[in-house]
């Protein structure tokens, strides 16, 4: 493999050789590595991608549709994310095994738990709560069901889930957006007035800058709130632009907090980012000129986070293993919480971040 092969190509071939199957239950992690395998093998044709992505939703996918590990009743928002590679094998294969799972997975949202203003709970485990990772792990596929099998309803859905999150977690001084918000303000992270969380996580904001564009893709283009999710976009945006740290182009685990002491440039952020933004110019939602944010952004994570290994496999380092807000142990969503969570090289939510973000920067090209 020369070094002008493509980053995309590289990291995804590297995941390959590492991973047979990629994790031992159905699991949102690898649906993330595997939409960003989804374009490489767009943008390649080569089979093997799209074998590679098939062998893995084939360890759960059962000829009747069911879906093996994968409990409904959980009322986890994470386990819709790995759904939307379903329709892209359905497509390609005409096998109605995965149209039946897709509606499996699409019944869970008919009976999710919601709050008072309909947002999706983040679990079930999480009464009240709504998280920006939510919006990513269900917006895209709901709106990809709703554009395929013609439920405009679901657009409204998906849209006001968008709104609403940002209604309640957008900081007024910095633009930027809390990880999440209790309605029910409880909480022992939760502002009492607010019922938003301390601090600005990197990776929150950037799986919802992911799943915006991914959601605008299957949104009609005459939507009435399609204007108002563009101008979300572009308010988030010009907030995540004032927090990359000028010297790398990188952006912090806590993001507005770069001169802190134990804060760090993260990786899956910022390749969540970079393919938010760069999705984004590629579809017309925002102006072209943006794209000097997600180039500089992209050049830093291949100059300061990937290394190439003595087999030729690429790594992608610096990524925060997992955080999240609550639970037991109690997570408080304190600067301290956020710095503590071990950082680990090659995690899949990174690296398919990453594959994401390489493969919509070589779009651009």
């Amino acid at each position: 493999m020369t070094d002008q092969t493509a980053w995309s190509v590289r990291m995804t071939d590297s995941v390959m050789q590492r991973h047979d199957i990629l994790m031992p239950k159905w699991a949102y992690e690898w649906g993330v590595v595997l939409k960003g395998i989804e374009q490489v093998w767009q943008q390649t044709g080569d089979q093997r991608y799209f074998d590679y992505i098939k062998r893995n939703i084939d360890e759960y996918v059962q000829p009747d549709g069911s879906i093996r590990t994968y409990r409904p009743a959980e009322y986890n928002i994470d386990h819709i994310n790995t759904g939307k590679l379903l329709f892209g094998l359905w497509r390609e294969t005409g096998d109605e095994r995965y149209r039946k799972a897709i509606y499996r997975l699409r019944e869970q949202l008919n009976t999710h738990p919601r709050t008072s203003e309909n947002g999706f709970w983040h679990k079930n485990i999480y009464p009240h709560q709504m998280w920006l990772d939510g919006i990513y792990m269900g917006g895209p596929f709901y709106a990809e069901f709703a554009r395929t099998f013609a439920e405009p309803a679901g657009f409204d859905d998906v849209a006001h889930q968008i709104i609403l999150i940002e209604a309640h977690t957008r900081d007024p001084q910095t633009g930027l957006l809390y990880h999440g918000w209790d309605e029910s303000k409880t909480q022992q992270w939760a502002d009492p007035e607010t019922g938003c969380s301390p601090h600005f996580w990197g990776r929150a904001i950037g799986w919802y800058m992911m799943a915006i564009p991914d959601i605008l893709e299957h949104l009609p283009t005459d939507h009435p709130q399609r204007d108002a999710i563009i101008a979300i976009f572009q308010k988030t945006l010009d907030a995540i632009a004032n927090v990359q740290d000028p010297a790398t182009g990188l952006w912090y685990q806590v993001l507005d907090q770069g001169d802190r002491e134990g804060n760090y440039l993260e990786a899956s952020a910022s390749c969540m980012v970079v393919y938010g933004i760069a999705k984004a110019v590629r579809l017309g939602i925002i102006d072209p000129t943006h794209l000097d944010i997600a180039r500089k952004g992209y050049a830093g994570i291949v100059d300061h986070l990937i290394t190439v290994d003595d087999q030729g496999l690429t790594n992608l380092n610096q990524i925060c293993s997992v955080a999240g807000l609550g639970g037991n142990p109690y997570r408080d969503g304190s600067f301290a919480y956020y710095i503590s969570e071990p950082v680990v090289t090659n995690d899949f939510k990174g690296m398919g971040a990453f594959i994401l973000a390489s493969a919509a920067i070589e779009a651009l090209a």
